[in-house]
């Protein structure tokens, strides 16, 4: 008994998960927009690490 108990459980987890994540309205294009600021933002600052990093190179290599 305790066995179909857990199955049922499963099932119901599973099934709600589902549901639930049928449910999501799609993204609008504040949504949209703010992902792209976003991912704007992140490649900004891994260019602007890049750059540090190059001139940190640069200054170690030009006090050899």
């Amino acid at each position: 008994m305790n066995n179909f108990s857990i199955s049922y459980s499963a099932i119901a987890l599973v099934a709600s998960a589902m549901i639930f994540s049928a449910c999501q309205p799609q993204e609008g294009p504040a949504e949209r927009a703010g992902k792209q600021v976003d991912n704007a933002a992140e490649s900004v600052g891994q260019h602007v690490e890049k750059a540090g990093q190059d001139l940190q190179d640069a200054a170690k290599s030009s006090k050899k």
